[in-house]
C-alpha cells in the first residue's frame, strides 16, 4: 500500500526540528560562517532533543524512530545549514547506522549506546589524498601485533575531525586482496598516535568542521575490527547507502530554503511597477524549484519505506542522492539570480545556500559515480547482491514484541 502521509509523530518531529533551527541556529549562522567555525552545542542541545540517534532502536540508547524521520531531521537541520546536517548525517549515517548493522554486541554496548544517546560523538573515515571515488586506491593500512591491529596512514575531507570522539577507519589488512583487503575499525580519539588537522579556507559549509585525521602507530584492539578482515569494502558501501540518504533529504531543505528566501523577496521587490514574482521568469524559477523539491521528497521518502521494510536500496538511494543534490545546486543558483545583485552579498543567506550546495554534488559519490552507477542498473551491468547483515527493519525487533504483548 502507498502512503503519502506523515505519522502525527513525524509531522510534531519537523515542528520541533524547525523550531529548533528558526532559533538556535538561523540567528547566528551567518557570523559562524564568515568566520569558519563549528559551534559544539549545537550537537549537544540535539542530544537533548534525542536527535543524535533519531532511528536507532531505544535498546541502544535511541528514539527508536523510523529512518523518514532521520530524513525530517536531516531536511530540516540543512534548512538551516548544510554544516548542521553534514554533523547529524556523519554521525548517525555513516557511523552510528553502520555499527547497528555491522557491529557486534560488544561494539554496539560501547560505542553505539552512547552515541545514540550523544554523549559521544562518531565519525567516519573512508577518503584519502588519493583515494576518493577509487577506494581500493587507498594507502593507509592495519598490521596485527598480537592482540592488536597497529594503524598508519591519513584520510582527508573527514567531517567532524576534531569534534568526534570515535572513527570508523578503512585500511588494508591484506593489499594484495585490493576491495577484498580492505578491513573497518573502531579508532577511538584518545589513542596514542591519532591527530588532526582542520581545513580552512573551503568554498562552503564553512560553519562545518573538515580536516584530515591521522594515524602514527596506531595501536588498535582487535575487538574494535568492526566484522570480518576483508569485509571493509561491503561495510564502507553500505555506510554510504545511509549516508547518501540523509545527504539526499539535506538536499531537500537546501530546496526548501531556496524557495523560502526567493518567494519572501518575490513579494518585496518590484521592478517596472509590479512584484518581480510577476514576472514569468521569475516564476519559472520559482516553479523549477517547487518541482526539484516535490520530486526530491518522493525519491528521499521512497528510499526510507525500503529502509524501513528491511528492502536493500543502494539503486533507489543512489538515484535520490543524485537528483537532490543536482535540483538543490540548481535551485541555489536561481535564487541568487532572483535576488540579482543582492543575491551576490550575504546580506541575503541565498549566496551560502548556493556555496553549499556545490559540495554534496562532489562527496558521497560524484554525479558522475552515481550517472554511471544508474546506467549499469538500466543495462543490466550492476546488480546488488544480497549483504550478510542488514539494518534492522522499522519497526524494531522489540518495538513489534510490545505492539504483540
Amino acid at each position: 500500500m502507498m502512503n503519502f502521509s506523515f505519522s502525527e509523530e513525524q509531522i510534531m518531529l519537523r515542528k520541533m526540528v524547525r523550531s529548533f533551527v528558526d532559533k538556535e541556529i538561523n540567528p547566528y549562522i551567518q557570523e559562524w560562517d564568515e568566520q569558519q567555525y563549528f559551534e559544539r552545542s549545537i550537537m549537544g542541545r540535539l542530544a537533548d532533543l534525542d536527535l543524535m540517534g533519531v532511528c536507532i532502536p531505544e535498546e541502544y540508547g535511541g528514539s527508536g524512530m523510523d529512518y523518514n524521520s532521520l530524513a525530517i531531521v536531516c531536511e530540516e537541520l540543512e534548512r538551516g545549514d548544510t554544516a548542521f546536517r553534514t554533523a547529524v548525517s556523519v554521525h548517525t549515517g555513516l557511523n552510528s547506522m553502520t555499527l547497528l548493522q555491522w557491529g557486534s554486541e560488544e561494539q554496539k554496548q560501547k560505542y553505539l549506546v552512547p552515541q545514540a544517546k550523544g554523549l559521544k560523538v562518531g565519525a567516519f573515515g573512508l577518503t584519502e589524498p588519493n583515494a576518493g571515488s577509487d577506494v581500493a586506491a587507498l594507502q593507509t593500512n592495519a598490521v596485527q601485533d598480537g592482540d592488536d591491529y597497529i594503524l598508519n596512514g591519513s584520510k582527508t575531507w573527514i567531517s567532524l575531525c576534531d569534534v568526534a570522539d570515535n572513527f570508523l577507519v578503512f585500511a588494508y589488512t591484506d593489499k594484495s586482496k585490493k576491495h577484498k583487503g580492505i578491513s573497518a575499525f573502531i579508532v577511538e580519539r584518545e589513542m596514542d598516535g591519532f591527530s588532526s588537522k582542520a581545513i580552512k579556507g573551503k568554498l562552503g559549509i564553512r560553519a562545518g568542521n573538515t580536516g584530515e585525521i591521522f594515524f602514527d602507530n596506531v595501536r588498535v584492539p582487535k575487538q574494535n575490527l568492526v566484522g570480518q578482515e576483508g569485509e571493509g569494502f561491503k561495510i564502507a558501501m553500505s555506510a554510504l547507502d545511509n549516508g547518501r540518504f540523509t545527504v539526499a533529504a539535506g538536499a531537500c531543505g537546501t530546496i526548501m530554503a531556496c524557495l523560502e528566501e526567493s518567494v519572501k523577496y518575490c513579494h518585496e521587490r518590484s521592478t517596472f511597477g509590479k512584484e518581480i514574482g510577476k514576472h514569468q521568469l521569475v516564476q519559472q524559477m520559482i516553479a523549477k524549484m517547487e518541482a526539484g523539491l516535490q520530486m526530491s521528497r518522493l525519491l528521499v521518502y521512497r528510499a526510507g519505506y525500503l529502509k524501513n521494510e528491511g528492502i536493500r536500496n543502494t539503486r533507489e538511494t543512489s538515484l535520490a542522492k543524485w537528483q537532490s543534490c543536482d535540483f538543490a545546486l540548481e535551485a541555489a543558483n536561481d535564487a541568487v539570480q532572483i535576488h540579482g545583485a543582492y543575491g551576490f552579498s550575504n546580506e541575503y543567506p541565498v549566496e551560502r545556500y548556493l556555496r553549499n550546495a556545490k559540495a554534496p554534488v562532489i562527496y558521497e559519490g560524484t554525479r558522475e559515480i552515481h550517472t554511471i552507477m544508474q546506467g549499469e542498473y538500466v543495462l543490466g551491468y550492476r546488480e546488488d547482491k544480497p549483504l550478510s547483515k542488514t539494518l534492522p527493519a522499522w519497526p524494531f525487533k522489540k518495538q513489534r514484541e510490545e505492539a504483540v504483548n
